[in-house]
């Protein structure tokens, strides 16, 4: 309805280029018009002074010799003056101080008092005048003449007819020459009000399109001029300040996407406490660590265990702090634990985070039971290796098949030592380094048969036999060392866990596009359920002794798992005790 009325209201309206044209062209044809009237004027002026010189010239001619032929009448005198000069219907006028008249040729005898006479009372005055008026004493129109000589008034007359029209007629060049400036400026002001109301409709339409919200890809064409140059300016200045703003605004999406899908709650108040920005973590985390239901984010600060947040903002709202102040606080419920942190920034807004570090601190655990378990590991093997050497050195008379059986021990345990490391050293290049891995084709059936054909000594020794059910041509894109700890330390955990007489099982039981499927079995002692879930555990054992009895690391079948994530698979492991065991594994095809 607004753009309705708008769009009425700039139809019924008079363009701006309209306005100012009748608007400048108005004042200029005014300032003209005075200009003729004036020039009029003036020419007007102008001839009738001429015409004036030239019948004053006469008045004192007659007042010359009227004073110098003495001997002669006024009348004559005059008379003889007439004849000698072209104008033969000049009327001459010779009037005393009180205004009597003392001679006129108008051929008349009575005349009344001639000082009301606007020429002789203006000659009285200033000395000399003229007028064009009717007389009243002949009824006839006169060009009129005085002249003031020694208080005797001297008025010359010449009838006002065609001729002394003719004479007092302007010239009319400056009328024409006047016309054609109106022209030419009509001309020059309407291209010049024309270019300016191009470009303030151009400018109109631009705002429009800003306000409206329209896409603007039209290209403005400005005259070449000042105002031209503004409005480019002003054009690209707005384009850079909507690409900065759309620029701003793609930085705002992606800090808020950020926000939204980072793993830490997150919400941002003014100085009042109004939310300005939450992301859904920062409910989902009050609710865990509340014991009622949290439907707000300024219900957050409401909690029990966040009291020193609340105390610390309360403390030091409407505070004058120079820099930005902290406050963090740790929560543990609910078998889970919290890290809280609130900033207060220098205007007093404030953010909040919520941060569920119980991984972190699991991990933090994990790392140092594994450091622990290393040590102890370790410790087993250096401690053995210390004892035999120490009882070498301490009895140098030590028999020579002693001698050897405490030197095979030392030998065996630096082998365990190494294997162990070079377990460890595998383990975590996968989790810190698994990039440096490098990938070639690796022919999986060729691989089995060079691990088979390595442990075929031990199988034999406790009568194992093999059933291998792969393609000849699976292939797999992926880390030749990683690929063979999987199905090597599968092998050897069969071999060295399962029992004698068994049969060991692997055969790719599925193939698509992306994976190959495998299950690894035997059908061995197996695995009681309480520990399936665990055997992928660095250093875990189900048998502690008897597995370090057989010489195991304890990180086998952890070096399998990691080495199948590694190859963008999954493993899993179904047991049950007294029938075997099997690996569900897949791998990818191309990594």
């Amino acid at each position: 309805m607004e753009n309705k009325t708008e769009k009425i209201i700039t139809n019924n309206r008079i363009p701006f280029s309209q306005r100012l044209f009748w608007s400048i062209f108005f004042i200029f044809l005014g300032f003209t018009g005075c200009v003729l009237i004036f020039q009029y004027q003036r020419e007007t002026e102008f001839a009738q002074e001429k015409l004036d010189t030239v019948l004053k010239t006469y008045n004192y001619q007659i007042h010359y010799r009227i004073q110098h032929e003495k001997g002669q009448e006024t009348d004559s005198i005059i008379h003889s003056f007439l004849d000698e000069i072209p104008q033969k219907d000049i009327r001459v006028t010779v009037i005393n101080p009180e205004g009597d008249v003392l001679f006129d040729n108008s051929g008349n005898d009575i005349f009344e008092n001639h000082n009301d006479r606007s020429e002789v009372h203006n000659a009285r005055l200033t000395k000399k005048s003229f007028a064009i008026r009717k007389s009243k004493t002949t009824g006839k129109r006169y060009f009129y003449s005085a002249s003031n000589i020694n208080n005797y008034i001297y008025r010359t007359a010449i009838p006002y007819d065609p001729y002394v029209k003719g004479i007092l007629a302007i010239n009319k060049d400056f009328i024409y020459f006047m016309g054609l400036m109106v022209v030419i400026f009509l001309f020059v002001l309407s291209k010049f009000t024309l270019s300016i109301g191009q470009t303030i409709s151009k400018l109109r339409d631009f705002a429009r399109n800003i306000r409206d919200v329209k896409q603007d890809d039209e290209e403005y064409v400005f005259p070449n001029d000042e105002l031209g140059d503004i409005s480019k300016l002003i054009i690209t200045l707005y384009h850079k300040q909507q690409k900065a703003k759309n620029e701003l605004a793609v930085e705002r999406e992606k800090i808020i996407k950020h926000f939204q899908y980072s793993r830490e709650g997150f919400a941002m108040f003014t100085d009042d406490g109004q939310e300005i920005l939450s992301n859904i973590l920062y409910i989902q985390f009050a609710n865990l660590i509340s014991d009622n239901p949290i439907h707000t984010a300024e219900e957050v600060l409401d909690l029990e265990e966040l009291t020193p947040i609340r105390n610390f903002l309360e403390e030091h709202k409407g505070t004058d702090h120079k820099r930005v102040l902290r406050e963090t606080i740790t929560i543990d419920k609910g078998g889970k634990i919290f890290l809280v942190e609130c900033m207060m920034f220098l205007n007093n807004s404030y953010e909040i985070s919520i941060n569920d570090i119980s991984r972190q601190e699991e991990e933090s655990r994990m790392k140092r039971q594994l450091t622990q378990n290393i040590a102890h590991e370790l410790k087993t093997p250096v401690s053995s290796i210390q004892g035999y050497l120490e009882t070498i050195i301490n009895n140098p008379d030590l028999p020579a098949d002693k001698w050897k059986f405490f030197i095979e021990r030392c030998y065996s345990q630096s082998t365990r030592l190494t294997v162990l490391l070079q377990d460890i050293s595998v383990l975590n290049r996968m989790d810190e380094a698994g990039s440096m891995f490098d990938l070639t084709d690796i022919n999986i059936n060729q691989l089995v048969q060079e691990i088979e054909h390595e442990c075929a000594q031990k199988m034999e020794e406790k009568h194992i036999s093999c059933q291998i059910d792969l393609p000849a041509n699976a292939t797999i894109h992926g880390n030749h060392s990683l690929l063979y700890s999987i199905f090597r330390n599968l092998f050897d955990n069969s071999i060295a866990y399962a029992g004698e007489n068994i049969t060991i099982s692997l055969t790719c039981y599925k193939e698509d596009e992306k994976f190959y499927y495998f299950n690894f079995s035997d059908n061995g002692i197996g695995v009681e359920e309480e520990h399936i879930n665990r055997i992928f555990e660095r250093f875990y054992r189900v048998d502690k002794g008897r597995s370090r009895k057989l010489g195991g690391t304890g990180l086998g079948l952890s070096i399998v798992k990691n080495a199948v994530l590694f190859h963008k698979g999954q493993i899993s492991a179904k047991s049950q005790k007294g029938k075997g065991i099997s690996f569900l594994f897949t791998l990818k095809k191309h990594i």
